[in-house]
């Protein structure tokens, strides 16, 4: 049903209801006939015309978009205005039809009928101001929220621009440090990179992804780190199987194994020992990363962009939902650990 027809209905059942009851009073009393019948019939059609003129008055003259405070003293004085205008058009039906002990010969029961019919505009401006307040809020939250979402959006966009050239840069790295030593193996990592550069484009436009895609590219970036550092890296892999219900945003989890490595095994003389493991607790998606070495910071600086990032992104797409944590486990090892729940609330896979 649109706004038109509501107002309509509105205008129609109200005055109806105000008119039947006035009728219902004089039944009681035995002062009901055809002649005053005649005369609600009139006042019903006056007061819709003239409370509608009202309403023409409140939108062209702009009374919606003023706060209280102003609104109070016009809605007040328009009231007894247009209630007199009614009670005056009422009174020359009624001298037409004649009805007997008609009420505006006394002026005081004029003033009565006046004060009566003021009443009923004002709740009627009660109820019409409280109706577009009510509209005006929900547009004003929609677009709040489209606002937020917007900024959301171009905040997730920013932090995605960040990561592949991040990932990209260090990945040719890789490779370049295998080109003269090793071209067999350099061929082999050029194809690991293909994949996951391959990948990384079909999910470009995705706020997340299945677990299953992301773990293999996971899967291809350790494969080619193994081959810069081969025996110096031991990768031990602990995925629950209903992992793959769950939806993480793209390259998250690959950028903090990344930074486990960089910052931690490869500054090991002997290397050290990635472990990857998932499990699920009270529909949350709950991924440890243990690796060898030791956490000096969680600066920027220090640790790359990676825990900022990930951080910024877990808010953005989760709220207060996700979590993340990294520290020292021992003297030989750090634990990151990322809480994940099943569904995102800011935004679906693909589409706002």
């Amino acid at each position: 049903m649109n706004k038109k027809n509501l107002y309509w209905i509105c205008q129609i059942g109200g005055w109806a209801f105000f008119v039947l009851l006035n009728s219902l009073f004089l039944q009681l009393n035995n002062a009901f006939n055809t002649t005053i019948a005649l005369g609600h019939l009139s006042m019903f059609l006056i007061g819709i015309s003239i409370s509608h003129l009202y309403r023409t008055l409140i939108v062209r003259a702009g009374w919606l978009k003023l706060k209280i405070l102003p609104l109070i003293p016009r809605v007040v004085v328009s009231t007894v205005v247009f209630a007199a205008c009614i009670e005056y058009l009422q009174y020359l039906v009624e001298s037409q039809l004649q009805i007997e002990g008609n009420k505006h010969e006394n002026i005081v029961s004029t003033i009565v009928s006046i004060l009566n019919f003021s009443f009923v505009l004002f709740f009627w401006s009660l109820i019409y101001f409280l109706v577009h307040y009510i509209e005006n809020y929900k547009k004003a939250e929609i677009e709040n929220l489209k606002w937020s979402a917007s900024i959301n959006e171009i905040e997730l966009n920013k932090l995605k621009s960040q990561l592949n050239p991040h990932f990209m840069f260090n990945a040719m790295n890789s490779i370049r440090a295998l080109v003269d030593e090793n071209p067999g193996k350099s061929k082999e990592a050029i194809t690991q990179l293909s994949n996951i550069l391959r990948n990384t484009l079909q999910m470009g436009k995705n706020k997340v992804i299945p677990f299953d895609e992301e773990l293999r590219i996971i899967n291809d970036y350790l494969a080619l780190e193994s081959i810069r550092y081969e025996e110096r890296l031991k990768v031990s892999l602990d995925i629950h199987p209903d992992s793959k219900q769950f939806q993480v945003p793209p390259l998250m989890i690959q950028t903090l194994v990344e930074n486990a490595i960089k910052h931690g095994i490869s500054k090991l003389t002997k290397g050290g020992i990635i472990e990857i493991q998932t499990k699920i607790e009270k529909e949350q998606l709950i991924i440890k990363i243990k690796n060898s070495g030791q956490l000096q910071s969680t600066n920027e600086s220090d640790s790359g962009f990676g825990i900022k990032n990930t951080l910024q992104r877990l808010q953005l797409l989760y709220g207060k939902d996700a979590n993340m944590s990294i520290r020292n486990l021992d003297n030989e090892f750090v634990l990151t650990e990322l809480i994940i729940p099943k569904n995102v609330l800011s935004y679906e896979s693909n589409h706002h």
